[in-house]
């Protein structure tokens, strides 16, 4: 083996190893991040998503999970101050988050997620903003990925809400909110780190529809 051949040996091992180092720190922390968050230490998953967003300036995860935190947590606020600065850092980071994916089903139905928070909050100030925003983005979400559970569970939720407030029928959505079960059933995430959620919440609403 000449020189030249070696150094590039050597060069290329060197870009491998590091990269195993860092995808190394990333799942470390983010193994971390879901630790606390499942010992519901919401606050110090969030800070460690923080860090890892900050140390993995690529990844999308991270910014994807800060916004489903303030997202979640809103619903449980009653002060109107934390409650915006909650709903404003989820915009922030989603809007880095599809800046870093595009085209990206899992963030379109977290988008319509926070704009639901939104109008849940103040129906009569944001549901004009963000209703109609809110239909597109599932149908689009949907029209990206089909078999994405969470895009049919979310996309039918949302309809059910709809059809509730204006007295229609809820039969059809609640078949297809049985249908994301299925779905949920088959669906593999990516990675370990990507969104898995919905399954639980799915079933729950299935239950009440048989009640």
């Amino acid at each position: 083996m000449n020189t030249l051949v070696k150094i590039a040996v050597i060069v290329i091992l060197n870009l491998v190893n590091t990269n195993i180092q860092a995808q190394t720190k990333f799942e470390k922390g983010m193994s971390k991040a879901f630790e606390l968050w499942d010992a519901n230490k919401w606050d110090e998953a969030e800070n460690m998503f923080e860090r890892i967003s900050k140390a993995d300036e690529d990844q999308w995860l991270p910014h994807y999970y800060i916004a489903q935190l303030n997202s979640i947590k809103s619903w449980n606020t009653k002060d109107e101050t934390l409650l915006k600065a909650q709903l404003e850092k989820a915009q922030d980071h989603l809007d880095i988050a599809i800046s870093k994916s595009e085209n990206n089903a899992e963030l379109l139905v977290l988008q319509a997620r926070v704009y639901t928070n939104w109008i849940a909050y103040d129906g009569m100030t944001y549901g004009m903003k963000y209703a109609a925003k809110v239909t597109e983005l599932y149908n689009k979400a949907l029209a990206l990925d089909s078999e994405n559970p969470r895009v049919v569970y979310s996309k039918a939720e949302w309809e059910m809400g709809s059809a509730k407030y204006f007295g229609k029928d809820t039969a059809p959505y609640c078949q297809e909110i049985e249908d994301a079960i299925e779905l949920f059933d088959n669906f593999k995430p990516e990675s370990k780190f990507h969104p898995k959620w919905g399954k639980e919440q799915a079933q729950q609403i299935v239950d009440s529809c048989k009640a």
